[in-house]
């Protein structure tokens, strides 16, 4: 069975050189662990000298470290986008809040920031809807019986009731809330927080009524204190972990001669039993911004010709993500203002972070992975989505460059990015791409004219493809660690 060895860390505050020192230690003395979660303050305000090593590669993190967001308005600069990304080498942001799921089969839930004292929050807060949204997109899933870990940079408040002492910190006035609501929801096996600068290890607590529930799981609250801290409080913690998926269910309920009642249970109490949420169709349906209701029965053609009467064939429904997903349509997370056209299957939105003003994607409109993925209906108006784009983007004298990276990516974007033709050939950007390939070691291979990715590439498998719209396409299969802005890069 995998059991993953991990490491957990409390506000890191900058203190780059005294973490990963520490760690390169306890891994010359026990072994190798998988990764290293640091919850609370990743960033200080002295962080920059240290950091621009880490960020430039001069220095490199020992093992894959995954890091909260700000909880400030101080250090919100060093986390460039708000869906997470890869900081420097082995340091990834994960996110403002979502599910983390390593190849292991181990789900590790994530709430970046504090609680929003305000609305609407600042970039550095979360509210009421965005752990509203966590719980659902979880508690949706089939099955669900709690993740395996949660990351919260606050306590939950009221942690401390039923339990053994947490020392100085009052817990019924520190903390959150809505974290004490997400955990509750969550029930994960293993919950880590900071920001108080205490080490507190809770009694581990029941995720059931005794009596009245069958017996579930337990959860060990850790709160972790700062890094270096001159009173030597704990603030790194090792724990050996089998993913729940893996687990025999008799072995994962086992209670522990110390557990303690569960300190949220009024919570449990009060919490209404939620709505059955909405499919995506239906979802899509309520939330595009025009009424797809009018046309519900008969599914709109795509070849321009009313097919009469002729009952659609029934589309398999794109498969449903496993948490909050930037990209679905039908998501409240999609940025409205950016969507340029909407198709039947497909639509195009302008890039966030866009290396030009008319830097686009094109994206499915429900839950793909992978150009792989796609049905045939969606494959094909993201066919004519190309066509039409090549032909206006020629008319402004320019060329794209269409790019896809499947790996660490949860719905599919193609990248088209606009070239000027006076600026260089489709050759050049060819060898743009290969010569910066054969630098990072990266084997780009050139796809015969008239064969397609699905030729070459099984669902599920990562990859990383490029597309000239001269129809040349390069392509590299993801076996290892691959930079995600390798395509932006070049």
């Amino acid at each position: 069975r995998a059991v993953s060895r991990r490491l957990a860390c409390g506000d890191v505050e900058g203190r780059l050189e005294a973490i990963f020192g520490r760690v390169r230690a306890i891994q010359a003395k026990s072994g190798r662990f998988d990764m290293l979660l640091c919850v609370g303050n990743f960033f200080g305000s002295t962080s920059e000298a240290e950091w621009a090593e880490y960020r430039t590669g001069a220095k490199k993190a020992p093992i894959p470290t995954y890091v909260l967001g700000a909880n400030n308005q101080d250090t919100l600069s060093y986390f460039p986008d708000v869906s997470g990304c890869e900081l420097a080498e082995n340091i990834t942001y994960l996110g403002r809040r979502g599910v983390y799921s390593g190849c292991s089969g181990l789900q590790i839930a994530y709430l970046s920031g504090t609680e929003a004292q305000e609305q609407p929050a600042p970039a550095h807060s979360f509210s009421t809807k965005d752990v509203a949204e966590l719980k659902t997109s979880l508690l949706s899933t089939p099955n669900f019986k709690g993740v395996d870990i949660l990351l919260t940079s606050p306590w939950p408040r009221d942690v401390g009731t039923f339990a053994n002492s947490a020392g100085e910190i009052d817990t019924k006035k520190c903390g959150s809330k809505l974290v004490s609501d997400l955990a509750a929801s969550l029930k994960p096996r293993y919950h880590f927080a900071a920001l108080e600068k205490a080490y507190y290890e809770r009694l581990p607590y029941r995720n059931h009524m005794v009596l009245q529930e069958t017996p579930q799981h337990v959860t060990r609250f850790i709160a972790l204190a700062d890094v270096g801290n001159a009173s030597k409080k704990k603030y790194l913690y090792a724990f050996s972990i089998v993913p729940m998926s893996a687990m025999d269910p008799s072995e994962l309920v086992k209670q522990p001669q110390d557990v303690t009642e569960n300190p949220y249970r009024k919570l449990r109490k009060e919490a209404p039993k939620s709505k059955a949420p909405l499919c995506a169709e239906e979802e899509s349906a309520c939330q595009f911004f025009f009424d797809l209701n009018k046309h519900q029965g008969k599914k709109r053609p795509s070849d321009g010709k009313d097919r009469g009467d002729s009952q659609p064939k029934q589309a398999k429904k794109p498969p449903q993500p496993p948490g909050p997903c930037w990209f679905c349509l039908a998501s409240p997370e999609v940025e409205k203002h950016l969507v340029v056209s909407i198709g039947t299957h497909c639509y195009l939105a302008l890039a966030k972070g866009g290396l030009l003003p008319d830097h686009v994607l094109i994206l499915p409109i429900g839950h793909y992975q992978s150009v792989v993925d796609l049905s045939s209906e969606v494959l094909e108006e993201v066919t004519k989505y190309k066509a039409a784009l090549k032909e206006f983007f020629r008319s402004k004298r320019k060329r794209y460059v269409l790019f896809e990276r499947n790996y660490r990516s949860q719905h599919l974007q193609l990248q088209v990015i606009p070239v000027p033709l006076d600026l260089c050939t489709s050759e050049d950007i060819k060898e743009a791409f290969i010569a910066q390939a054969q630098e990072q070691q990266i084997e780009l291979l050139e796809i015969p004219e008239h064969s397609d990715i699905t030729q070459v590439a099984q669902p599920g498998t990562p990859y990383f493809y490029v597309e000239l719209d001269t129809g040349e396409k390069l392509f590299h299969r993801i076996r290892g660690r691959f930079p995600l802005q390798f395509g932006r890069w070049v």
